[in-house]
């Protein structure tokens, strides 16, 4: 008799959840309605998590939940729910803890299972489907013969579950010092890749984070070996495979150690944190590449991450079908010798030589992935071309390339919309606008600004997570209050538009009302006002992403400040105490607090800019990479705390202020710069 399957993912509109829409499953999602079934029923739990742009996540699903024989041993023993883990960080973040903690890693598809009430007995990542067929008999047997072990385990593992993200109060005085950072610098230096750039191990993931601490800390040392070393990492990413040489825009890691070969999905998430280090980077160096970097990804964001609405999308899959039309990993990206001789012709050698389409380039098969080797001097002189020369056969090479891939079918499309990721697009976008003054970027940021003011704001003036197809439905997240106020700080400082920073107060107050923890003076992921997991998790190690604490802990810093708040500063400065001695041990994991220690032990400076020509003299702030200061300003009076009676009529002042003490104003920026760089 064949099985009458009930799957409810038809109803969702996570891309994710509706490719498994119609498995045989019996597919719930996650919600209290669902959980409520597993305890009515006294039913185990299937918990899968996975997201659209995963490639494993795709061949599990193939092999096991296509398949008719496995869904009769989910059906039959299990409430199963899949999980998109962009949507619901809170419980991957939970039940990912859990998995390490049984196995001692973790990564996705995620699969767990859990007693009716939800606390996890047993979990992986991806199994072949004999693997998941047998264990999914075996704990269901268990559960009918004796339900005690199971229920002994989870008690044992909700403690250490309990105790993973715990953070204390330090109650030692806070006592932040240069030679700390120092020595964390020294131990991760010992991991440095020397040669490739990034760290010695394989795969490599490009962790924007790290580089744009490193980058402000070499600078702010006048360490020039770290320094060449950072701008090393970031010219061999941009060389590599994991750049995407014809369509601009980066892949998620690169699987070896040259950036060459990526796993081919590319997230909203990197390619914002990337434009932001770039722009950075580009301000410090000058450097073209790291322009023609921002340029290229920019217009990859634009062309196929944005909506109407000025939304960001959140990724491409990696996976997309071949010629033979099944589904393959990078078959959008790659090309054969053959194709590109067709497409290039008699420009097919210089080409190759440029992109090494040869043996540093090969991947598999016929096919190769396009990565570069050479400065655009070192392979001018080589092959005695002008630059004008090369610029204009890049754009005819890329044009014949792109036209081509065209009519290739296009890898899969994420189309939600999720705030914090939208805010660390929209924070691109205000950084590149920043360094090249090109009036579109901040267009763009300001369209997503409103984008997230208009369709994420909830009537208690909190946030949502997610959107799509005009609707959004989970509460709001930590990370989507931290990178929503540190994208609209940013805003302010390069607007000087008060609404910007009003709402970064706004949304850090709400923050401290929902999500703040008095015991440990730190943020609890989730809200007060959301239903119960397991347990309730404080992100703050940084990652991939900075942690939604640190991100939290430097909004603080700057809007201490900007309001004159010692309650803030008071906050801060205890949750940076509270993670000081756990740094040590992992300068990577900490990095985005460690640019915050820069904060106290070298000097901060309050820019502040009053007058008529306001604007004209933050460009020229602009020009300059300063990341130890904050910008303030007005083109008339106001009344704040950084702007009160300084504004003089007919005149544009520039003041300089560090530790409460300000220096006399100047109308020259020249002058300003000078106090700064003393």
């Amino acid at each position: 008799m064949t099985h009458q399957f009930t799957n409810d993912l038809i109803h969702e509109t996570s891309p994710y959840l509706l490719q498994h829409a119609h498995n045989p499953v019996d597919w719930k999602p996650w919600n209290d309605k669902t959980l409520q079934l597993a305890k009515d029923g006294n039913k185990l739990m299937i918990i899968s998590v996975g997201y659209s742009a995963c490639h494993w996540c795709h061949v599990m699903e193939h092999e096991s939940f296509e398949d008719e024989k496995v869904a009769e041993v989910m059906n039959a023993n299990y409430i199963s729910i899949k999980v998109d883990r962009e949507e619901r960080p809170d419980v991957d973040q939970v039940y990912m803890d859990a998995v390490q903690l049984m196995t001692g890693s973790g990564g996705w598809p995620m699969n767990v299972v859990t007693l009716p009430d939800g606390r996890p007995v047993w979990g992986g990542t991806y199994f072949k489907k004999e693997q998941w067929m047998s264990a999914l008999s075996q704990i269901s047997k268990l559960f009918q013969e004796q339900p005690e072990q199971l229920y002994n385990y989870a008690d044992q593992l909700e403690k250490g579950l309990k105790s993973m993200n715990l953070v204390a109060i330090n109650k030692e005085t806070p006592n932040f010092k240069l030679t700390h950072i120092d020595s964390i610098v020294s131990e991760w230096s010992q991991s440095f890749d020397y040669e490739n750039g990034g760290l010695k191990r394989a795969p490599k993931f490009m962790m924007p984070n790290n580089y744009h601490f490193l980058l402000r800390y070499a600078h702010q040392t006048n360490n020039t070996s770290l320094l060449d070393f950072v701008n090393l990492t970031l010219t061999q990413m941009a060389y590599g495979g994991i750049f995407d040489q014809i369509g601009g825009g980066f892949s998620r890691y690169s699987v070896d150690d040259k950036w060459h070969v990526p796993h081919f999905e590319k997230m909203l998430y990197d390619n914002g944190q990337l434009v932001s280090l770039y722009s950075d980077a580009y301000l410090l160096t000058k450097n073209d590449l790291y322009k023609d970097i921002i340029i290229e990804t920019l217009n990859f964001i634009e062309t196929e991450l944005t909506t109407p609405e000025g939304a960001f999308m959140s990724a491409l899959d990696a996976d997309s079908n071949n010629t033979q039309g099944h589904l393959e990993e990078g078959a959008y990206y790659v090309w054969t010798k053959e194709e590109l001789k067709n497409l290039l012709n008699e420009d097919f050698p210089l080409f190759s030589e440029y992109y090494n389409v040869n043996n540093y380039g090969h991947w598999e098969g016929d096919n190769y992935v396009l990565i570069r080797k050479l400065d655009e001097v070192q392979f001018c002189t080589k092959h005695e071309l002008s630059q004008a020369d090369l610029h204009s056969k890049k754009l005819h090479w890329k044009q014949a390339l792109l036209k081509a891939r065209t009519l290739r079918e296009r890898p899969r499309l994420d189309d939600k919309t999720l705030t914090s990721w939208n805010a660390i697009m929209l924070k691109g976008y205000v950084d590149a606008y920043r360094v090249l003054k090109d009036q579109k970027c901040l267009e763009i940021a300001k369209a997503n600004a409103n984008f997230i003011l208009q369709q994420q704001l909830k009537e208690d003036g909190g946030l949502f997570h997610n959107y799509k197809n005009g609707h959004s439905s989970i509460n709001g997240f930590l990370e989507d209050y931290a990178l929503t106020i540190d994208a609209f700080i940013s805003l302010y400082e390069n607007t000087l538009e008060d609404q910007w920073l009003n709402s970064a107060r706004d949304f850090s107050n709400y923050a401290l009302d929902h999500f703040y923890d008095t015991q440990s003076s730190m943020f609890f992921f989730t809200s007060n006002e959301d239903s119960s997991l397991v347990t309730r998790n404080i992100e703050y190690r940084d990652n991939v992403i900075p942690s939604s604490n640190s991100v939290m802990a430097k909004n603080l810093f700057k809007l201490s400040h900007y309001f004159d708040n010692d309650y803030y500063h008071k906050t801060v400065t205890t949750m940076l105490n509270n993670v000081q001695e756990e740094m040590t041990t992992y300068g990577s994991g900490f990095s985005n607090w460690l640019d915050l220690m820069l904060n106290y032990t070298n000097p901060y400076y309050e820019v502040v800019v009053v007058g008529k020509k306001a604007h004209e003299k933050l460009s020229e702030i602009n020009e300059i990479y300063i990341p130890n200061k904050l910008i303030a300003g007005s083109i008339t009076s106001k009344e704040s705390p950084l702007l009160k009676n300084r504004y003089l009529k007919d005149k544009t002042m520039v003041y300089v202020c560090e530790n409460n003490t300000c220096q006399l104003p100047v109308t020259e920026t020249d002058k300003a710069l000078k106090m700064i760089s003393k």
